[in-house]
Order: structure tokens, then sequence, then C-alpha cells
């Protein structure tokens, strides 16, 4: 792992989310919370041996980064949580984008908007969900056992839907390996809500065999946050293995990717999720993968592996599995500040005459 960071339609109207006068066009990379997994992981087990102890903690812990803000979880259990993160947030500058479970049926109603309310309280105007925890070729075994999991996620949104409405809060749909572009598209359009759009993953959909770029297209008018992320491939005998890495190492066209999101919606703000793990493994050349992706055409298939060659990393992809503890929290935090030092990069070589100038970073 150590050896990656060697290595130097109109959209939804979203009024900026940035707390303080912060210039569009010099906003500052943020950081989602998925960014730092493992520390966050190492608390939940009562250890304190990670860079940060609460949540206002971590936030602290960004804003030193140079992060423009965070997309987080605020507990609604916590009764003066919210009050501290926005406290905190607005000393610092730094905007709020909040993270929330979906209601699985009316009995849940309230712990969703509870969340909701959470969120708000803590100054965040858009939150970020999932529909499905895992991924869909893991998950299901069987077409029919994704398409109840598809009417379950649709009667959770229908749920949902109200509840940010009447708080004025926007709710993004993550494309989170579970649905092709088209079929979040299709639930997007169905829903129809001025307060329901999509928080556009920048990798995700390669493991549902999705050109990323086209991916970005395709959502871009739906826009409402975002997880920015490089991703790095090689082939493996039964697929290819897909890998976050630190911005800037990865095969993405990022700069490409920022000036289409960023012409479809100025508002968004660049949430870093630089996931620090082993390679995923996206074993599509296996029947099993096909059991609920057998109306995805075989040119897709020939497309993402031809992709795959053409941009398959030189060296062996990052691993934390064989590190101690100390060392992947230290790879983990170093995998982040190697994204920031990107977007310094970025920023320093933007001018009024380049297209980077459109999202420059501060």
């Amino acid at each position: 792992m150590l050896g990656w960071l060697a290595r130097g339609v109109p959209a939804l109207a979203v009024a900026p989310v940035l707390l303080g006068a912060q210039s569009r066009a010099r906003k500052r990379l943020g950081v989602c919370t998925y960014s730092y997994h493992l520390h966050w992981e190492v608390l939940r087990r009562g250890q304190r041996n990670g860079r940060f102890t609460d949540t206002v903690g971590f936030l602290d812990y960004c804003h030193q980064l140079g992060a423009g803000g965070a997309q987080i979880a605020i507990d609604a259990r916590q009764p003066d949580e919210a009050r501290r993160v926005r406290a905190k947030a607005e000393a610092l500058q730094m905007y709020i984008e909040g993270q929330v479970s979906l209601p699985g049926r009316e009995s849940d109603l309230a712990r969703f908007e509870a969340e909701i309310r959470a969120a708000r309280e803590a100054g965040a105007a858009i939150v970020r969900t999932a529909m499905l925890s895992g991924r869909r070729y893991e998950t299901f075994a069987s077409a029919e056992a994704f398409r109840r999991f598809t009417e379950q996620s649709w009667q959770s949104l229908k749920l949902a839907e109200p509840v940010v409405r009447r708080h004025r809060m926007r709710l993004a749909i993550e494309n989170h390996k579970d649905r092709r572009a088209a079929e979040l598209l299709e639930l997007l359009r169905r829903i129809d809500s001025e307060h329901v759009g999509a928080c556009v993953d920048f990798g995700n959909n390669l493991a549902l065999l999705e050109e990323p770029m086209s991916v970005i297209e395709a959502l871009a008018p739906y826009a409402v946050s975002t997880h920015v992320k490089d991703m790095a491939v090689q082939e493996y005998a039964e697929g290819f293995l897909l890998s976050e890495v630190p911005l800037g190492q990865g095969a993405l066209d990022l700069e490409r990717m920022f000036t289409v999101l960023e012409k479809a919606n100025p508002s968004l703000q660049w949430n870093l999720e630089m996931i620090t793990r082993d390679p995923l493994p996206v074993p599509c050349l296996t029947p099993g993968y096909w059991a609920t992706l057998a109306g995805v055409p075989a040119p897709a298939l020939a497309a993402t592996l031809t992709w795959v060659r053409r941009h398959a990393a030189k060296q062996p992809l990052p691993r934390a599995s064989g590190l101690n503890l100390e060392r992947q929290l230290a790879s983990e935090d170093a995998n982040v500040r190697a994204s920031f030092a990107y977007a310094r990069q970025l920023r320093a070589a933007a001018s009024p005459h380049t297209r980077s100038r459109r999202f420059a970073f501060s």
C-alpha cells in the first residue's frame, strides 16, 4: 500500500451549504466519514489510538487537513451532538452534509425523522443515503431476490420523501454498486421530487460494468452530492480487481468529471471517499455475478474488460489486511493526505484560461 503513497437538463437547485463567505470558484475538498472508516472502527471498539475521538474532533482534524467540510452521520440519540457539530463547523467555516439510513417500514419513520432533524440542526441541507449496504452481485443470489430489494427500496423512498420535504432537506441517493445508472435514474424520475437527487460516486459503477465517465454524465443532472475517489484496476482469473487509491494515482479522468458535475450543479461539494482496504473482486466472468445482471448486454462486459486492460495498474494494488493496526491507521491517514495534496496541485495548476479554474480547490 505504501508504494502508492510515494507517487506524488439543469441540476436540482441547491443553495450552497458552505458556512461563511467561501467563493464557489475556490471551494475546498471535503471529507466523507468513510475515508476514515478504520479510525471510526477502533473508536467503536473503545480504542484511542486514532487521530480523533468523536465527531467534533473529526471536524477539527479534517480542518487541519485543509478540508472545507465533512459528510458525517449525526447521532440523534445524543441531544447535544447536533448543536456541538454546528458550532464547530461555523467556527471553522466548514460545510456539513449528513448521512442517514432510509426507513425500512412505517415503524422506522420516527428514527429516520430524528436523523433528519439532527442533520438539519447540525447545519446540513443535504443528507446522503444508500439503498444497499453491500454489493448487488454479492448480496443477491437470484433475479427475484434483487426484484424484491428494488420494490422494498422503492417503498422506503416513498416513506422518506415526505419527511425530507417537510424538513426542507435534500436526500442524495448514492450509486452504491446496487443499481446501474439507468436504474437509478428510473428511480429518481419515478419519485419526481426536488428533494431527492443523487450522491454521485465517481467509481462504484465500474463494478456493474459501466464506464465511469458515462455514469457521471448520466447522473449529473440529478447530482446534489458527491463521493470523490480515484480507482485502480487489475485483471484476475474471475474478472477484475477494483481499488480506491489517492486522487490522481488511479485511472479516472477526474478533471473531466469535476467539470461535467460542476457545470450541472455549481453548488456541489466535493466529498472525498478514499477507502483504505483490500481490492474488491468483481467476478464478472462467473455465473453467480450474472444472477441479477442478465439484462446487461455482452458489449458492456467486453467494453469494461477492455477498459480494465487499458488502464491496468503497473504495480500490485494496495492492501490493508497485511498491515498491523498502527500501519493500517497510518496508511488511511496518508491516503487522505495524498488526496489533499492532489487537490492543492490542481488548484496551483489552475488559471483563468484553463477549465481547471472552474473547480479549483483552495
